[in-house]
């Protein structure tokens, strides 16, 4: 028997490799002599370095930037010497799991470290850019970023602005005399798993910045900062990018980097499929498992589990699903390929517990699966 362990990392509790190598564990309980497969994959947020970097033979660099509230953090990103690519996550410089709640505010955050990521990876030779876009503490449109790289945003009296979320509004005019002259020679990728465009009531702003903390009268804020942020850009740019799909990603990143750098926006999970080379992996397997955190209806918008499930169909496989727990209306997942979902918890326990006792819950739950799944080819 050959089993496929290709899932997405467990927020907050396993890395994608974790996670494939409790899955690995668990198949290997229920049948010894199983062939199994780690393929790990990553939709553009957490993971995506840690799963590039395996499949690419890369070299993780570390680095200090500033953070989301321009304090210094230790981060880093993957490069690959051999293809001149680096890999970088936008969460692990800007990312909302680097403050502390009680500074979640995305009126007063910026994405200024990923711009430095940027610049440390052109420092290294990098000719080709993977950005991935998620887990964001920011709805600065981009700005930030840009003013790592030399771009400069002036009001209406030409003072340079704060590259932070509540400058948006003051931003008059870009002035691009001192941008890297290295930017015109890279290609770069932005990846993600959502398609919200840049403004409006499905943009970055009423989407997701209450999530990072800002209040009713902020979220319409940061909305109109965005649109003003849009209108200068196409003023001075020529580019439109408030309904472009994915622009709304991590507070604006996604529209920033297209604008400001001229980065292609791609499906996370369809890049990474690509380049783990997934389809030629599951031929011939006899079963597909995948997961993550949380699996519900959301999980069809292009997230990791509902990729793999995709390919494993076109493969013939069925695909199984573990997760930390089950939204709603995940019968709309089956047609995707998904032939069914398990949660890890054995009982009640809180979210603490269960995340601290993830490696073991998941290798439990997937032994089970399995047993189930020969049980019902005999």
């Amino acid at each position: 028997m050959k089993i496929i362990a290709a899932p997405n990392a467990f927020k907050g509790s396993l890395s994608a490799m974790e996670a494939a190598e409790a899955i690995q564990k668990g198949i290997l309980a229920a049948n010894p002599s199983c062939d199994v497969v780690c393929v790990p994959v990553a939709d553009g947020g957490d993971g995506l370095t840690e799963v590039m970097a395996q499949a690419l033979s890369g070299t993780i660099i570390h680095c200090n930037v500033k953070g989301p509230r321009m304090d210094i953090q230790p981060s880093l990103f993957c490069f690959v010497r051999e293809e001149k690519l680096a890999v970088i996550e936008m969460a692990k410089a800007s990312g909302l799991v680097l403050l502390p709640k009680d500074l979640h505010d995305p009126t007063q955050t910026t994405s200024y470290g990923t711009g430095e990521l940027i610049k440390a990876a052109l420092d290294k030779g990098a000719k080709r850019l993977v950005v991935g876009l998620g887990g964001s503490a920011t709805c600065d449109g981009g700005i930030g970023m840009a003013s790592a790289l030399g771009f400069r945003f002036l009001d209406k009296s030409g003072v340079e602005v704060t590259p932070i979320g509540n400058s948006l509004l003051q931003i008059h005019s870009i002035d691009k005399r001192d941008v890297d002259a290295r930017l015109a020679e890279i290609v770069i990728e932005a990846v993600c798993d959502v398609i919200n465009p840049l403004t409006g009531p499905n943009g970055a702003s009423y989407v997701y910045s209450s999530q990072k903390g800002a209040s009713q009268q902020q979220v319409r804020s940061l909305d109109k900062g965005l649109e003003n942020l849009a209108t200068v850009i196409e003023r001075e740019m020529g580019v439109d990018i408030r309904n472009m799909p994915g622009a709304g990603a991590a507070g604006g990143l996604g529209g920033g980097l297209h604008a400001f750098l001229g980065a292609k926006l791609r499906k996370g999970i369809d890049m990474v499929i690509d380049i783990v080379h997934l389809n030629k992996k599951i031929q011939g397997a006899d079963l597909v498992i995948t997961g993550e955190g949380q699996i519900d209806f959301q999980t069809k918008y292009d997230k990791a589990p509902a990729g793999v499930a995709r390919v494993a169909k076109e493969e013939g496989v069925p695909c199984i699903a573990v997760c930390g727990s089950i939204g709603e209306r995940i019968d709309e997942l089956y047609d995707l390929g998904l032939h069914a979902v398990f949660t890890l918890c054995k009982g009640p326990q809180s979210l603490e517990s269960a995340m601290k006792d993830g490696p073991y819950l998941l290798a439990h739950t997937v032994e089970q699966v399995v047993r189930m799944f020969m049980a019902g080819r005999t």
